[in-house]
């Protein structure tokens, strides 16, 4: 046995990890904004497909449920997650539309729209994120290595550089639990200064940030 070999997957993590950590910011940035916009009122849509469904179920798992401590819960919705409209769209429409339609139907102006893909190329995702700029909601991305597609189709894109899409996907949990790590801070930070943040359905205080 081999134990270079063994070890190569870790490698191949601990390498593409080094160089995303340059990404810390822009992944920062986002929690904070994404305190904002849905302490406010406003409504999170995250889609993938396969294993980057369930790394976009688990972002709207921590903010609906709780990252680590308790708060309010904020409006987040996996657009894959509902089987019937997938389905049924796939079905009626053809499989690229299957995120666009749900866009169409739950997102509003000021809204966040975020998708996950490790090719950043696929159809049903650019589909979704020309209908949601088309609303006029905000459009993030998680990918692979840049450039690519769907990078280019949203406003912002959080890029791991690493050919495996194991190593992509794992990156991508990181990114998702940097952004609800600064989510909670964010909404921390808000609530202590009183009318900063509302509670979720509450108008916000005119002047808020």
């Amino acid at each position: 046995m081999n134990p270079t070999h063994d070890g190569r997957h870790c490698d191949e993590l601990m390498d593409a990890l080094a160089m995303f950590r340059a990404s810390c910011p822009v992944a920062h940035r986002w929690g904070a904004e994404l305190a904002r916009r849905l302490g406010g009122g406003a409504r999170l849509l995250v889609a993938g497909n396969g294993g980057s469904a369930a790394q976009a179920q688990h972002l709207t798992a921590e903010l609906v449920g709780r990252y680590r401590d308790d708060r309010p819960p904020f409006s987040a919705l996996a657009l894959h997650a509902d089987t019937s409209s997938t389905t049924a769209i796939a079905n009626d429409y053809g499989v690229q539309e299957v995120f666009a339609r749900q866009t169409c139907a739950h997102g509003r102006p000021g809204d966040v729209l975020v998708l996950l893909s490790t090719s950043g190329a696929s159809a049903n995702l650019l589909a979704a994120a020309a209908e949601a700029r088309r609303i006029g909601m905000s459009v993030w991305a998680l990918t692979g290595p840049a450039p690519n597609p769907l990078e280019a189709a949203c406003d912002e894109a959080l890029c791991v550089d690493a050919p495996a899409s194991a190593t992509v996907q794992e990156l991508h949990l990181v990114a998702v639990h940097m952004i609800c790590e600064a989510f909670d801070q964010a909404w921390e930070q808000g609530v202590t200064v009183a009318g900063q943040y509302p509670t979720p359905g509450e108008p916000a205080v005119e002047g808020a940030l």
